[in-house]
Formats: C-alpha cells, sequence, structure tokens
C-alpha cells in the first residue's frame, strides 16, 4: 500500500467512528469535487494613519473591484484587521478561475479604459503622497472538495459579521499534506459546518515565508458566537476523537499557527 492510501487510509479510519456528518443542506453548499479549484489572491496592503486608508478605499471601491469582477475575478473581499497583526491596513482577497487568469490580470487592467480612468489618481499619486507604504501577495489553490468561495449569508443587505483568517504551518510536506487531507477528505470540515464554525474558504498556500503551510477563512455574526462555536466545536466527540488519532495529532503536524479577527469594509463582497 502506497504512502498516500496509507495516509487516506488513515484519515477515513479517524473520521468514522462515531462522526455525525454535516447535514444534508450544509452538505449541499459544496461543490462537486470535480469543479477545478480556484487560485485565491490575498493582497495585504500596509499603512500608515493619515489619508493613505481613504485613497486606498476610494481606488479599490470604485476602480479596482468593478473591473476585476468584469476580468471574471470575484467576489472580491476586503477586509481590516479587527484583532491580530497587521493594523493599520486593508486585506483584500481576490479569486481567480485559474492561475493563467491571475498572470492575465495586470493586462486586462491595462486595456480596461474604465479602469484606467476611475484608477488614474490612485496610479498618478506623488512620491510625497504614496498610496500604500508596501504590498504583500500570497497566492493560495482552493482545496479540491472545497474548491470555491462560499459566501457568508449575511453577506446579502451587508449584515453584521466578522471573519477570522488562520493560518497553520507545517515542518515539513508530508505533514502539511497530511493536515490538508484531515481537513478536506478526513471529516474536519464537517464538523466545522456541525458545529458553527462556517467556512468561506479552505486553500493550501502556493507562497509565502513559511511554507508549507494552508490557511481558511471562517465567518461568525459576532465575536460572542465566534467564543460560543469554537467551545462547542473543541468539546465535540468527533473532533476530540480525530485529533487524537496517531499521525494526525497536533505535535506530529502543525508547527504553528497564526490568526487574525477581520471586519468587512462597507463595499466588501464577500
Amino acid at each position: 500500500m502506497t504512502q498516500a492510501i496509507q495516509r487516506r487510509s488513515l484519515l477515513a479510519g479517524a473520521a468514522i467512528g462515531g462522526m455525525t456528518l454535516a447535514s444534508g443542506a450544509a452538505s449541499a453548499q459544496r461543490p462537486a469535487a470535480s469543479t477545478a479549484p480556484e487560485l485565491y489572491e490575498l493582497r495585504t496592503y500596509h499603512l500608515v494613519r493619515g489619508p493613505m486608508r481613504e485613497r486606498l478605499d476610494t481606488y479599490l471601491r470604485d476602480a479596482f473591484i468593478p473591473a476585476a469582477r468584469r476580468a471574471g475575478c470575484g467576489p472580491i473581499g476586503v477586509f481590516t484587521v479587527a484583532i491580530g497583526y497587521g493594523t493599520p491596513g486593508l486585506q483584500v482577497l481576490v479569486p481567480h478561475p485559474t492561475i493563467a487568469d491571475f498572470a492575465a490580470l495586470p493586462d486586462r487592467l491595462a486595456a480596461d479604459a474604465r479602469y484606467t480612468a476611475a484608477a488614474a489618481p490612485f496610479l498618478g499619486t506623488t512620491p510625497d503622497a504614496p498610496p500604500f507604504v508596501a504590498l504583500d501577495v500570497k497566492l493560495m489553490r482552493a482545496f479540491p472538495h472545497f474548491p470555491r468561495v462560499e459566501l457568508p449569508a449575511a453577506t446579502a443587505g451587508n449584515k453584521a459579521r466578522i471573519f477570522e483568517l488562520r493560518t497553520y504551518y507545517s515542518h515539513n510536506q508530508r505533514a502539511g499534506t497530511t493536515k490538508i487531507d484531515m481537513f478536506d477528505t478526513g471529516g474536519e470540515i464537517d464538523i466545522f459546518r456541525r458545529t458553527g464554525l462556517a467556512p468561506v474558504f479552505f486553500a493550501q498556500d502556493l507562497t509565502g515565508a513559511h511554507l508549507p503551510s494552508l490557511t481558511y477563512l471562517l465567518t461568525f455574526p459576532d465575536l460572542a458566537t465566534r467564543e460560543r462555536n469554537w467551545a462547542t466545536f473543541g468539546s465535540d466527540p468527533a473532533w476530540r476523537k480525530l485529533i487524537t488519532t496517531p499521525g494526525l495529532t497536533d505535535p506530529e503536524i502543525t508547527s504553528a499557527a497564526d490568526n487574525q479577527i477581520l471586519s468587512p469594509t462597507a463595499y466588501s463582497q464577500i
């Protein structure tokens, strides 16, 4: 038996044995595994306090997002950091159908007359009034069985909502792949759904300073609900069984984790 088959058999065995899967309605939200996974571009704009934020908001709202949607990207999320590192700044999540679409976006924007007109003030800023301090870009590939962004119900009507962005690091590629499988095919995402940890995306990081790693985004109506639902998850019998399975414990496959609590801007599409 190959290592890949052994790993998936281990995950399947841990996922059975007392696990109650998500409801049919929740499972129906997930696209079929045959759907090609999206590529996610996570832009982190580093700012200083002052007029930078207004310049960037105007550019993203009036120029970049409309043009990127015309180019086939989206829905596009724009967030501020409410709790955690990275403030002041903005995080922008741009889903692309493929990596080729990501590579083609700059040329598509440059050829879009409406974009160039709307973006002119931002693109024409001078060194004494820059649009941002620095821009970091991370590329991620959606999990095979979670290949598309799932929009929160609260997005409609721009209702109150918060997000939690988490990144898990592993000490080697095999451990990182095992952690991905634990989510993607081993049942952990189903436990998330059942215990109120509503996912927006799950993805493998393709670029970054501390690979291998994976990143995912959850949504909640508020912080109190987040605390309550994480407590429910932590005490869930299926989760306790999964996390104590030899080969799947945190010390074996996860070396560190980061998380941020994000707030959507008024114009965020997620």
